[in-house]
């Protein structure tokens, strides 16, 4: 019989969450909020990886066409 994995961090912190009733305005805030938080560290990430490689704006348009 296979172990049954225990839930995350993030699981616990939003089941803690959930155990409240918030206002709906605030779901939706906290929505944008987690969505604005992973696409900053996303782009940050390609950021990185832009200035590793030494890409740049001239790169991706000669890549475009």
């Amino acid at each position: 019989m296979a172990a049954t994995p225990s839930i995350s961090n993030i699981q616990q912190e939003l089941l803690k969450l959930y155990s409240s009733n918030i206002a709906e305005a605030d779901l939706l805030n906290i929505k944008r909020y987690l969505a604005k938080y992973f696409a900053t560290k996303a782009i940050d990430e390609a950021d990185q990886i832009w200035e590793e490689r030494g890409y740049d704006n001239d790169l991706m348009g000669k890549w475009l066409n």
